[in-house]
């Protein structure tokens, strides 16, 4: 099963698991009145600011979906790349349980800017029309590019002119910090943002993501949003628990670190085999490439790994936190074999 599918694939952290069992040694307050959620929070501070106000949740979606709710009235609209994760890839549930409108923006690289963001800022005022409240971002972005400072900066300048928030959907922020070589309140507190999905999932934890409120106000009532999206883990030290492992040694950098160094890896075993090409600027944990569809029917056999586009024959590789030298070597070498069995 160990592949390049996703880093949803790969187990948990036995540093989370760890920590996770010692939560689990007596009783503790349930709801998030626990000292591991305390303690969480207070680690978050630290990291984005002493503002952050931040709640843990199940998922990504929840965490996407709870903070476009702080963000939105029925009336308005999140303005978003068309390959984001809220877009594609959460079955409708921002617009479903939001009641706001998605306004999709294709870009080549899966990153918006001010000029593509500004097409979608129209009829301002307008009853008949939905009005553009959030612009909604991906760091690392689904297509493994990166934002710098300066990008995100400009986004919430932006949006903040036109009294609109800016989201970062973060599930591989760890990702994006350790290939920026910055800390997470450089690209996020720093240059503007409002609020922050803040992953664990896809970095060593067995469940779980923060919100991370920058905005004061979105934090008036969030307790209620989090519950009614049920969202609110009644054993949340369970949650918290993980994320104090993540974060009081920084194991959520090393293991992107790793993550990205595998990514890195990975590139360029398979940069120079014919009849493959790199689709996409390698950065962070992600290789997209487009392949012959026999070369990727063979290698499936025994390598899982995601179709990005069965139009094009593009691919995506992903690595993580697990992922072994001998494992990107090995795959690496079947890449070249199938492609010459299919030559």
């Amino acid at each position: 099963m160990k592949g390049f599918a996703s880093d949803n694939y790969s187990g948990a952290h036995p540093e989370v698991l760890a920590a996770m069992v010692a939560a689990n040694a007596e009783h503790a307050a349930a709801y998030g009145a626990d000292p591991w959620t305390a303690r969480a929070q207070e680690l978050l501070r630290g990291h984005f600011g002493e503002q952050a106000q931040s709640f843990l949740v199940w998922n990504g979606t929840g965490a996407n979906v709870t903070i476009l709710r702080a963000m939105c009235r029925p009336w308005h609209a999140v303005v978003c790349a068309a390959s984001a994760h809220i877009n594609v890839d959460e079955s409708g549930a921002p617009e479903f349980l939001t009641g706001v409108k998605l306004l999709d923006l294709p870009t080549p690289d899966g990153k918006l800017t001010p000029e593509l963001v500004r097409s979608a800022v129209i009829r301002v005022g307008d009853e008949h029309a939905v009005q553009a409240k959030v612009i909604s971002i991906t760091q690392s972005t689904e297509m493994g590019t990166l934002y710098t400072a300066e990008e995100i900066r400009a986004l919430a300048d932006l949006a903040h002119a036109n009294g609109m928030y800016l989201h970062v959907d973060g599930a591989r922020l760890a990702n994006a910090a350790a290939a920026l070589g910055l800390p997470l309140r450089a690209f996020t507190t720093d240059v503007g943002v409002d609020a922050v999905s803040f992953g664990g999932t896809k970095n060593g934890m067995v469940f779980g993501e923060a919100v991370v409120l920058l905005a004061p106000e979105l934090a008036e009532g969030f307790q209620w949003i989090r519950k009614q999206s049920m969202q609110l883990a009644s054993k949340g030290r369970f949650l918290a628990a993980q994320f104090v492992a993540l974060l009081e040694d920084d194991l959520w950098l090393r293991s992107a670190q790793h993550a990205n160094a595998m990514g890195a890896r990975l590139a360029t075993a398979v940069r120079d085999v014919p009849g493959v090409r790199l689709t996409q600027e390698h950065r962070a944990n992600v290789v997209f490439a487009a392949l012959d569809p026999a070369v990727t029917a063979r290698l499936q056999q025994d390598w899982p790994f995601y179709v990005w586009d069965e139009a094009t024959g593009e691919v995506r590789w992903m690595c993580s936190w697990d992922t072994t030298e001998q494992e990107v070597d090995a795959f690496a070498a079947a890449l070249a074999g199938a492609v010459a069995v299919a030559a």
